[in-house]
Formats: C-alpha cells, structure tokens, sequence
C-alpha cells in the first residue's frame, strides 16, 4: 500500500523509466521496513553479559552461538564462555563442546543429569569466576513451539537475566517465520533476530515478516556452514538482494577478510611475468571457496543472482571446484609446476588418487592451459589488468555497452537488457570461450577471472585477482 501511494502520481525524472522509479520505490520501502541502519549485538552492561539463544530445533541455534563467540572474541577482543543447555537432543552438548575446541572458544564444562536452568545458573556463574566479558546460552529447540518449550524459555530468563535474547531462525521457512518471531517475542521477549541460510535462495523475504511483525531488528544473519560465515545486517544491502541487484560492498568485504594482501601481490607479479602454473589455479580456487563459493560470489553480482542454477546445470558449481582441488593436490610438486609433464600413467595415478578419471583431468589442464596464455598476454601489456580492459572494452564499445563499464571493468550485467546479453554471448564464443553456457549466460568472459569458467571470469578490482573494477562501481581515486 505504501509503495502504491508514492508510486501513484510521483515524479518521473526525464532521464528514469516509470518501472525503473517504481523499482527504487519499492527498494526504499525495503529498507525503510528492515530499518534503516544495521544494529550490533548490544555488549554495553556489566560483566558477564549474558546472550541467550532461542529458536526451533535444526535452526541452527548452536552453529550460530559458536559463530557469534568466534567473532566476538576475534573481532571485539572479548573473553566469551559458551553453554548448551540442550539436554533433550543427543550430543547437543558435545556438539557445543567440539565447536568450542574449532573455534577456541571455552565451554562449561558438562555434568550429566543438571536440567537446563542449573546449567544457566552454573554458566553465569563460572562466567563470573572465570572473568569472562560475554556467556551464551545455547537453549533448546523442539520441532515446533509447544508449551513446555516457552516454560524452560521463560525459567532460564529468570535465573539468568540475559542482556540480549536473539531468535535464531531460518530465513528459508517462509511464512511459518512470522508465527515462530510472534511466539517467542509475546512469550520470551527477544531483542533481536539472526537469520540463518541467507546464501540460500530465499533472498531474504522472511527477513520482512519477522521485522515488520516483532519491530525487533535484525542483528546478524548466517552465510554458510563455516565459522566465519557470518555477517552483520545491513538493510540496504538485503534489499538489494530481494529485489536481485546483487550486494557488490558485501562481497569486496569479503574479499577484503579472506585474500592475503601479501599473498596476492606475490601472485599478481607472478601473473606479470607470465607465469601460472597449478599451485596459482589452486590458490585461486581456495580463495574463492573463503568467499562463498561460485554461488556466494553471483549471488552478490549484479544480474547474476539467477544465473547460479543455469551455472550449476553447465556443471560449474563448487562440486566441481573441489573435484579439481583434488586433482591438484593428487600431483607432485613437479606436475603442479609443470603440467606439461603430464602423461598418460601420470595421468592414470592422479585420477586414482582424487577419485576422478582422465576426462576431468583433461578439462581442468585445457582450463589451465586458457589462463596461462591469458596471464601471458596480459603480461606483455603492463600492470593492472590492463589487456582485460582493453578488451572488455573493446566488447562493449562493439555493442554499444561502453558507458556501462565505469572503472575500466567488466560490464554490469545488472544493467543489460536480454539482447546485450545474448550479444555478449556471442562475441565471447566467437573467441572461443563460454562454449556449453546456458544460453543468454555471458560466460567465459576474457581477462583472467574466476577458475573454472571458460577463459576465466575473475572479480575485477580484487587483489590478485586481475580485472579492472567492480561492475557499477568506478576506480578508488
């Protein structure tokens, strides 16, 4: 309703299209609903501050609370305990406990046969002997909300008189979300929410319903299985995702946390000299798995969100990767430094080794053998990704795309409409790459990219990883 309100008699600039004002409407009633600015887990009370988890069982309530210790400690400095008072799901406490060992967190220790409110009461305790800043309080879950659940809820808020209650639930349950954060809040009464799965295909749009139906923001959502896959709310990046347009500030952070500066500088003089053997292909396939994996990556492009399930049918999803990750690791280190040694009986012993056959190894060293001249050719033509920009630009002045490369980067593709798209396409295969792509899927496009696409499709701007800058985005000054 609100979005029709403006949406009806606004203003439409000369230079925007109706749909296109409709769109930032809709965009900034988006973020106008999530709210308008990212809340952090709130730390500010005396010591120990106690954080108390709830949720339905198999929302990832655990995962989440040794996530939430891990970056507390790592990013606040803080000396946090953890605390499963789980004593309904087998091996919820050791479950905690490993977690605890993963991310050298302290746990409390477990004393069999303690109910749940002891263990909370213990907990606060042993926080306050132990000097700790933070204690979280790993609850129960059940399969749905019942009585008994809100009782124990309810008994352990008493005991422990947490500063923060955050629900944690899956961003992927749809409409159920809205009656789970009504419940818990009229009962509990939570603080905060933390969104789990939202790499998943969801976008986000429990995100809406459990904010608008609690008015309780949304602290931090999860972003994988890994520990560090956790990231703070920004409302204006989630719609942004909702609405498709891809959250490029959310994945050069994540560039930013994962590549080693050093490390890419190394490889991107490397890459100057013309040098790229195995050892870089599978520095750069690591790499890309720290930032999520080739869906986490489109999914943060621009007009890319859709295409991971026409990638993932052309065969080019993180299985694979880890296929060729394991082709590598199964050779010597002369083979990684010198693919061409790579002969039938070697061939034969690798495949062994990384439970693939010759064909995968075959198509991992025609990858390699593309990137290698890539990096040639752009060795010959200074630094910076300098060739990529040329011949991107090149690209798009053919199609008439040339104002959409700010920075010198690859297009964004946010902004193309089908016929650029399937143009794209064209030119990339008429070089001979993206062959097999889904069609409109502009894969394979030249200078140096992302492993495993065709001719490589790297994150432009990202050290060492070649290009010019990010699509949409133009060059730091």
């Amino acid at each position: 309703d609100k979005v029709r309100e403006k949406a009806v008699g606004a203003a439409v600039l000369k230079s925007i299209k109706p749909g296109q004002m409709v769109v930032k409407i809709v965009h900034d009633e988006l973020v106008e609903m999530l709210g308008a600015e990212g809340v952090a887990i709130d730390l500010n009370a005396p010591a120990p501050v106690v954080v108390m988890m709830v949720g339905l069982q198999g929302s990832g309530k655990t995962t989440t609370s040794a996530k939430i210790a891990k970056r507390l400690t790592e990013r606040q400095n803080k000396k946090v305990l953890m605390a499963s008072l789980d004593t309904r799901r087998p091996a919820a406490q050791e479950q905690l406990r490993q977690l605890g060992e993963q991310t050298k967190v302290a746990t409390l220790p477990i004393i069999a046969g303690q109910s749940p409110v002891d263990i909370a009461k213990r907990a606060v305790q042993a926080a306050k002997l132990g000097g700790h800043d933070v204690v979280i309080l790993d609850t129960a879950g059940r399969t749905h909300i019942d009585e008994p659940l809100m009782v124990e809820m309810a008994d352990i808020k008493k005991v422990s008189s947490p500063h923060e209650i955050l629900l944690v639930a899956d961003s992927l349950t749809g409409q159920d979300a809205v009656n789970l954060a009504k419940s818990f809040d009229e009962r509990v009464g939570i603080t905060g929410l933390v969104l789990t799965r939202m790499d998943g295909d969801g976008r986000g749009g429990a995100a809406l319903s459990m904010r608008a139906v609690t008015g309780k923001p949304i602290k931090l959502i999860g972003t994988g299985e890994k520990m560090d896959g956790l990231e703070e709310f920004h409302p204006k990046r989630i719609a942004d995702r909702i609405l498709g347009m891809g959250d490029i500030v959310s994945l050069v952070e994540k560039a930013a946390e994962t590549i080693d500066a050093e490390q890419a500088a190394a490889m991107a003089k490397k890459m100057q000299s013309g040098k790229f053997d195995l050892n870089d292909l599978a520095q750069q396939l690591q790499q890309m798995s720290k930032m999520g994996g080739m869906g986490g990556i489109m999914g943060m492009m621009p007009g890319m969100g859709k295409m991971k399930d026409q990638l993932a049918a052309a065969g080019l999803d993180d299985k694979m990767f880890g296929r060729q990750l394991a082709i590598i690791s199964s050779m010597t280190k002369a083979e990684r430094a010198n693919p061409d040694i790579l002969k039938h009986s070697r061939k034969k012993r690798i495949a062994a080794g990384s439970g693939t056959d010759a064909a995968e190894i075959n198509k991992l060293l025609k990858m390699h053998r593309g990137m290698a001249d890539m990096m040639k050719a752009m060795g010959g033509k200074g630094k910076g990704g300098g060739l990529m920009r040329g011949m991107m630009g090149g690209l798009a002045s053919k199609m008439g795309l040339g104002g959409m490369m700010p920075g010198g980067g690859m297009p964004d593709l946010s902004k193309m409409d089908p016929k650029q798209l399937e143009a794209l396409q064209k030119q990339a295969q008429a070089a001979g790459l993206g062959k097999g792509l889904p069609g409109g899927l502009p894969g394979g496009l030249p200078g140096g990219g992302l492993p495993g696409l065709p001719g490589g499709m790297k994150l432009p701007g990202l050290p060492g990883l070649g290009g010019g800058g990010l699509p949409g985005l133009g060059k730091k000054k």
